[in-house]
């Protein structure tokens, strides 16, 4: 892991691999390793650079709103030297924190990657998001991993992957309580509007089939949104492709970005 020095901020990240500069933001329901199933592959075509989010591993608290943490996330491509052509991908919140960045600072980037975020959450969608915060800040990270898990996965895949909810739930168990709660309550607030059309970034949107926490139709509507973005669904998979259906993740990828 490096630590990057953002102001008197820290972003902890790890670089693996060979190739174009492919950025990897995880959701809020994960850190960086939830993409461990695909980085030997991804790694033989691109050189990675995982990202932690605020709340994970080193990195530090990023502000109150979604634009905070796309700036902090804007800041680490001339921190690291990352090509210019350099491709950044997100999940659920990181691909909101992805989209931040490419509205204010898209020109540091080539290609934007989004699977499983919205152009904004529904008024009865933003509540369990406070929700969370609250928990979390009266009894830490185990009040809520149950809840977060069901968001995250599709019971079909809870049943049958024990090993892998076990994974998640101790990753998302050592999250700062604090940074946690932050990020619930920028999400809860986050509205991009007429914002998207601004980002000129070639993009593709996908999303899982069964995704309960951003549902595929709007994920469709923020596809629609972005200026020419393409839109890919992966059948059977929730809102994380990259644990769920690797395989597929990465073909649809590859497919975008060769």
């Amino acid at each position: 892991m490096t630590i990057v020095k953002i102001g008197d901020a820290t972003v902890e990240v790890e670089q693996t691999g060979g190739g174009p500069d492919l950025v990897l933001l995880h959701s809020l329901l994960t850190d960086s390793g939830a993409f461990g199933r695909v980085v030997p592959e991804l790694a033989k075509h691109y050189r990675l650079t995982l990202v932690n989010l605020p709340g994970f591993g080193a990195s530090t608290a990023a502000g109150a709103t979604i634009e905070d943490y796309g700036d902090r996330i804007a800041a680490i491509f001339p921190a690291l030297k990352l090509a210019p052509d350099a491709t950044l991908f997100g999940n659920g919140f990181g691909g909101f924190v992805a989209l931040a960045a490419a509205i204010r600072h898209g020109d540091r980037f080539g290609r934007l990657v989004i699977a499983d975020s919205l152009v904004t959450f529904p008024a009865p969608a933003r509540e369990p998001f406070r929700i969370m915060a609250a928990k979390v800040r009266e009894s830490g990270m185990q009040a809520i991993l149950d809840t977060a898990i069901r968001r995250m996965f599709p019971e079909p895949f809870i049943a049958a992957q024990p090993d892998i909810v076990a994974e998640r739930k101790r990753a998302l168990g050592k999250a700062d309580p604090s940074c946690f709660a932050q990020a619930c309550l920028a999400l809860a607030q986050l509205d991009f509007g007429q914002q998207l059309k601004s980002i000129r970034n070639r993009t593709l949107v996908m999303t899982g089939e069964l995704d309960q926490t951003t549902p595929a139709p709007l994920v469709r509507e923020l596809a629609a949104a972005i200026p020419g973005a393409q839109f890919c669904e992966i059948a059977g998979s929730g809102h994380c492709p990259q644990i769920e259906k690797p395989a597929e993740f990465v073909a649809a990828l590859r497919g975008f970005l060769d």
